[in-house]
């Protein structure tokens, strides 16, 4: 944790949505290999069951943010916007673009050097949903995405483990049943392909 910088930590849900097919080849590459259609588009999402930001509390509250990279998303170039939970207060909302930014330290600041253009972060009404395999977000207006997990032997969901992945090293398989987003000029269809969720627990040190 740099000198200064806020201490942090949220434990919650994760889940994402992309248009690659299932399975995504930046899984399987660190985040190399060419996406499946050229390009890249994905919407993430976290759910917070607990955690601070310092003496804020950011326990039930949510934030999403849409990428698109135009190849591989090693080689950088991403525009990216961010969503926080319009039901926070001020400080919250602030605590909120600080961790999914990057800017307050923890796992998305290792991303920040790939994105060229960021889109002005909002605050919007943000709903995530867990029910079993299932995993949904809603920004009123922007996105409406389901995703579920695929399901192998003995009925239960695929999971990878050991997987580079800024969120998780464990990622359920899953496939985005409905996937839709349009704001900012980004506008994403992503029905029928990839997707993941996992319980994640980060900090800043």
């Amino acid at each position: 944790m740099a000198n200064g910088q806020v201490k942090w930590r949220i434990d919650g849900e994760y889940f994402e949505s992309c248009n690659c097919e299932v399975l995504c080849p930046c899984i399987l590459s660190s985040l190399q290999a060419k996406p499946t259609d050229g390009h890249c588009d994905v919407v993430v999402a976290w759910q917070v069951s607990k955690g601070n930001f310092g003496p804020t509390d950011l326990a039930g509250l949510c934030a999403a943010i849409a990428i698109y990279t135009p190849g591989p998303m090693s080689q950088g170039n991403w525009t990216l916007g961010l969503y926080v939970d319009e039901r926070g207060s001020k400080e919250q909302r602030t605590a909120l673009e600080a961790i999914f930014s990057g800017a307050a330290g923890g796992p998305l600041s290792a991303l920040a050097p790939l994105v060229a253009k960021k889109l002005p972060a909002k605050a919007a009404p943000i709903t995530f949903t867990v029910d079993g395999n299932t995993r949904k977000l809603s920004i009123a207006g922007i996105s409406d995405i389901t995703v579920e997990g695929i399901v192998g032997a003995g009925k239960k969901v695929v999971w990878l483990d050991n997987v580079v992945h800024f969120a998780s090293s464990r990622l359920a398989v899953a496939r985005g049943t409905q996937s839709r987003f349009n704001d900012q000029g980004l506008s994403f269809n992503n029905t029928g392909r990839n997707g993941h969720f996992s319980p994640v627990s980060w900090s800043n040190g």
